[in-house]
């Protein structure tokens, strides 16, 4: 383990060499850097009412205990003095993409996480430098000088252990995990540190005696599998430092969804059918900037109770319009009436996924009918040429 500039640069080629960038604090840390005000004091950007949550919070706030994900009357228990920003997404997502504009001066292979974090997969970088250290550092002091904001980079073998290691000298530092020290970090870690462990698995883990990296390593793959299925191929590898996930640079997006959380509860029909009508819109119009559509529409409802129930819908044809995204959200909603308890936040998301010029092609040829084998192959070519030059 080091934080040197030289761990690969005499490596077998064939060694990955994986980049995890995390931005440090990035909602938080945008607006203090956009309002000098703001800067040295705790931040929270979020909501600043009854229902309100934490989406980030400052290294400032997070000292008093306030993190992401947390009520906003909590947060402000635990820190009288949090300054709550309301967030500006468009301005976060520029930034992300100007930041994204650097990694890509150094490599294609780029998977975005979030909007604040990424993989780099630099085994042949564009640019040539002497070790995936040696880029990372000079990654972070571009994002530095052309951002004004701070990240932190774990650099090594594979994702497991970058994104270990990023994690491991916050904020603004560099860590670095050779492929002679990975399973010697992962042994003593808490199962809890682990990406890909959850508090409920970490629970179940406990319970089985497996507290550390080392307790999980001492397990067989058929033990591991008998508790804990499928993904017990994943513990057993990164138990042992040992990942083969690759970089995906284009993984397709999975869903596209928004929630919104209600000051008061909400018991009324009227009362929630216009915020589920804005929230389709919001989405469809997500999906109509990624020209995307989908088959699969679910709703979420949370009671006051916090209990939380999911509603779901497979179509025959994807979504077309965004009155149509409204019409199955609220023919789901409607079977949930009249609610069990008052309804704190509601959800929507649509998902199975697909380009909206694929939905197009497929109904053309549908209302074109049966046709003469020269009149397919006209309008054939035509379609083609279409879809081609979109």
């Amino acid at each position: 383990m080091t934080d040197g500039a030289t761990p690969w640069a005499i490596q077998a080629p064939d060694v990955r060499r994986i980049i995890h960038v995390d931005m440090d604090a990035f909602y938080a840390s945008v607006e203090q850097r956009d309002n000098p005000a703001l800067r040295g004091r705790p931040v929270a950007v979020g909501g600043d009412r009854l229902r309100g949550v934490v989406a980030a919070a400052s290294y400032e706030a997070r000292r008093f205990g306030v993190r992401s994900a947390m009520p906003s009357v909590i947060a402000r228990r635990k820190c009288p003095e949090l300054v709550f920003v309301p967030p500006r997404f468009d301005v976060y997502r520029a930034v992300s993409a100007r930041i994204h504009q650097i990694f890509a001066r150094y490599t294609p292979l780029i998977q975005p996480l979030s909007l604040d974090e990424a993989y780099l997969d630099v085994t042949h970088p564009l640019l040539p430098r002497g070790s995936a250290t040696e880029i990372a550092r000079e990654i972070r002091a571009t994002i530095r000088a052309e951002t004004g904001l701070c990240a932190s980079a774990g650099v090594s073998y594979n994702k497991f252990l970058a994104k270990l290691a990023s994690d491991h000298r916050k904020p603004d530092g560099l860590y670095v995990i050779t492929p002679r020290h990975g399973a010697e970090f992962v042994a003593d870690l808490p199962v809890e540190r682990f990406h890909g462990i959850g508090p409920a698995t970490a629970a179940r883990m406990h319970a089985l005696g497996i507290h550390t990296g080392r307790d999980l390593r001492a397990r067989t793959l058929e033990d591991l599998a008998r508790h804990f299925g499928k993904v017990a191929a994943f513990y057993h590898g990164v138990a042992r430092g040992v990942d083969h996930r690759p970089v995906e640079s284009d993984r397709p997006r999975k869903s596209l969804g928004t929630e919104r959380t209600f000051e008061h509860d909400l018991y009324e029909w009227s009362d929630m059918a216009a915020p589920m009508t804005d929230m389709c819109q919001r989405v469809w119009h997500g999906c109509e900037r990624r020209d995307l559509t989908g088959r699969t529409v679910t709703i979420k409802i949370k009671y006051n109770d916090f209990r939380q129930i999911v509603r779901a819908s497979t179509l025959m044809q994807p979504v077309a319009t965004a009155q149509e995204l409204s019409a199955h959200a609220l023919g789901l909603l409607r079977g949930c009436f009249p609610p069990e308890r008052g309804v704190r936040l509601l959800g929507v998301v649509v998902s199975t996924l697909l380009p909206r010029a694929q939905v197009k092609v497929q109904q053309l040829a549908l209302a074109l009918g049966p046709q003469s084998p020269d009149s397919v192959s006209i309008a054939g070519s035509g379609v083609g040429r279409r879809s081609a030059g979109r």
